[in-house]
């Protein structure tokens, strides 16, 4: 049985464009004769079929953006979606917003049905479905087949693509040097599970921080939640997960929370066992969203400036869509771009 082959492999094989072979599968008089009859031939041999995924390709442009969030109710995905939409207007670009709801199927699916003629290319976080499952197919396929992809927030690493994320673990040791500053000795942390890339690596800055101040890192004040949790409709269970966690360590003086959910829970578990915000216990959160500025007391938290990030990677991609740039090189250079975070202090800390 012959290989399934790609564009991106007939590139290869040929010495040639992605686009260069897109256009000479579909006859372009752009191409030469002989490099048409050489493409054409080259995918009979291997049976060469387009993928559903593929193809608002570089001669067929749409001047619309794909944007994949995970969640549409999270402060930080709306932020970055501002940020994207502000760019592509200027820029003369239309945004197209779909929704995978941390479901990998979803995430599929979306991907599939706008990349089929109605975008440019994508800006997307990846679903937490995906991450566990540790299933890219979709993400290699749209690349492989000549659409340009950029990352945000939750990435993965091993997908060659631009990226633009924000520092979480330099995010996180702010918040927990902050708390060891305050006199705080007994910090907890609550997180996600490891698979999802942002609370792993919010998680290694809670450890370097305690490690550099020579605090132990205790095993019993680190709470990963898993994430059906964050639902509205398994909230109290939550709870129920960060009170167990307050009455087990009778010394805890402080919580770091890798989002704001986590932080407002801590918050609303320690008035109801009497402890007081910040004299027994500080709070530090993630995400500046609306709940760190309403909650009682406010929260202090770590600032991600989403809007920045999302035109940082609207940015990224309408200039590789603009320019051109190819994206099957051996030596294509792809951008990481970090965004510094910034400890905003409110009445959850001292």
């Amino acid at each position: 049985m012959k290989r399934k082959i790609t564009l991106k492999q007939i590139a290869k094989e040929l010495d040639v464009s992605i686009s260069t072979v897109s256009k000479a599968l579909r006859n372009s008089n752009e191409i030469s004769d002989d490099t048409k009859e050489k493409v054409q031939a080259f995918a009979r041999l291997y049976s060469y079929r387009p993928n559903n995924i593929a193809l608002s390709l570089k001669n067929r442009k749409t001047k619309t953006i794909g944007v994949i969030i995970p969640e549409i109710v999270h402060y930080f995905f709306s932020m970055v979606i501002r940020g994207i939409e502000r760019v592509a207007l200027d820029r003369h670009y239309n945004v197209i917003v779909g929704l995978s709801n941390e479901s990998f199927d979803k995430e599929v699916i979306n991907m599939e049905t706008l990349a089929n003629g109605s975008i440019d290319g994508f800006i997307l976080s990846v679903s937490k479905e995906t991450l566990f499952k540790q299933d890219y197919h979709h993400f290699n396929e749209t690349i492989n087949q000549g659409m340009p992809i950029v990352m945000f927030d939750r990435i993965i690493n091993e997908i060659q693509c631009d990226k633009v994320i924000v520092d979480d673990i330099e995010g996180s040791k702010k918040a927990v040097n902050k708390l060891i500053g305050n006199g705080c000795t007994h910090i907890a942390l609550i997180s996600t599970k490891d698979y999802v890339s942002v609370g792993r690596l919010r998680t290694e800055g809670y450890m370097n921080a305690l490690i550099e101040h020579q605090l132990p890192v205790n095993p019993d004040l680190i709470l990963k939640v898993d994430d059906k949790l964050e639902s509205e409709d398994y909230l109290e269970e939550l709870e129920g997960k960060v009170e167990q966690l307050f009455k087990e360590n009778k010394n805890l003086d402080a919580v770091f929370a890798v989002n704001e959910l986590y932080a407002v829970t801590a918050m609303k578990v320690a008035r109801k066992l009497g402890l007081s915000i910040p004299d027994d216990v500080q709070v530090i959160g993630f995400t500046d969203g609306v709940l760190s500025r309403h909650a009682t007391p406010t929260l202090t938290t770590i600032k991600q400036h989403g809007h920045y990030l999302g035109e940082q990677a609207a940015n990224l991609l309408i200039d590789r869509l603009e320019n051109d740039i190819e994206i099957d090189e051996e030596d294509e250079v792809y951008q990481t771009l970090v965004i510094e975070t910034e400890l905003i202090e409110r009445e959850s800390t001292k």
